[in-house]
């Protein structure tokens, strides 16, 4: 099987490699967020969302599954946990991107990465795990960057913020699901489903509202959402382009970064995607967070990166690559 690290590459420089395709996959995950930022003013997420999938799924099925072992990898016994992992992938996804027409994309990326602390939460409500002291004041600090953020009840506060959060948690049931599932699937097997799903959700949304008669009634968020599907403009092909394919190498270098290093080792690297998200934000759309927001994007990331750390020591973090937009 070919795979981007050989197996002859010595531990300490397949972390290096691992290190590298994930930073680089934060890179290319935040171009997928400029784009679809920059496309949020003209079409209907839903369907931006489907372009974006179509051209995933066709660099999977030609590119990728060739080289992870076939087609053969797509049979599962477990197609129900699949469907149930793609309506949560899909809803963490839809309602971040959803929050990208109303939010600057650094305030949105921050608020997103409250999902190891709601991960923390769920392990314990729903896998009976045990969290000490230390973790839960982690996570007391990630959630005080949140509000701090948020900034609920002061006219700086807006409702579309919660659109994140609400997405963040979405995805933290998403991976307590997949550490239920064992790491029986292959990554190119959860990337597969997770991509039909898109598809799957997009088509119905557009069946019953790409027609755009609920446009128009609401603010822009809910109009990205409802409005009426129209045929790209040539000027536009570009963008859905590389919005499709910086989503798939993305996905398949994080999948390669968790599939040559220890998750302890890589994850904690994924939050260079907020430095990284500030830099776009600034270059792209001239957005520059408050000195309030950067508080609150501290307290995020400080509570979330000591959780990661504290659940590196406390046992090995799953190594199934994480589903991400």
């Amino acid at each position: 099987m070919s795979s981007i690290v050989a197996p002859e590459i010595g531990p300490g420089r397949a972390r290096l490699i691992g290190i590298l395709c994930i930073v680089g996959a934060m890179v290319l995950f935040t171009v997928t967020d400029v784009s679809i930022k920059l496309l949020s003013g003209g079409y209907a997420l839903h369907q931006i969302v489907l372009i974006r999938s179509l051209i995933g799924l066709v660099m999977l099925l030609g590119l990728i599954l060739p080289l992870r072992g076939g087609y053969a990898v797509l049979r599962t016994r477990r197609l129900q946990l699949h469907a149930l992992r793609g309506m949560l992938v899909v809803a963490a996804n839809m309602l971040f991107f959803a929050a990208l027409a109303v939010m600057p994309l650094a305030d949105a990326v921050a608020i997103s990465f409250v999902s190891p602390l709601a991960i923390t939460v769920l392990s314990v409500l729903l896998l009976k795990e045990s969290v000490g002291p230390r973790r839960w004041a982690a996570i007391a600090i990630g959630l005080l960057g949140v509000i701090v953020v948020l900034r609920p009840g002061t006219e700086a506060f807006q409702p579309a913020a919660l659109l994140p959060f609400f997405g963040a948690i979405a995805y933290a049931f998403l991976n307590i699901l997949t550490r239920k599932m064992g790491g029986t699937e292959q990554a190119t097997t959860l990337t597969f489903y997770i991509q039909l799903s898109f598809i799957a959700v997009s088509l119905a949304m557009g069946l019953a509202v790409g027609d755009g008669r609920f446009a128009g009634a609401a603010g822009p968020a809910a109009e990205f959402l409802l409005r009426a599907w129209v045929w790209p403009a040539a000027s536009d092909w570009p963008l859905l382009l590389v919005l499709g394919i910086t989503s798939g190498i993305g996905s398949l270098l994080l999948s390669e970064a968790y599939r040559t290093c220890e998750a302890g080792m890589v994850a904690p690297f994924e939050y260079t995607a907020m430095p990284i998200a500030v830099v776009f934000g600034v270059l792209v759309f001239k957005e520059w967070p408050d000195p309030i927001t950067w508080l609150g994007i501290v307290l995020i990331i400080g509570g979330g990166l000591y959780m990661l750390w504290r659940e590196t020591r406390a046992r090995p973090l799953p190594q199934t690559p994480q589903a991400r937009r």
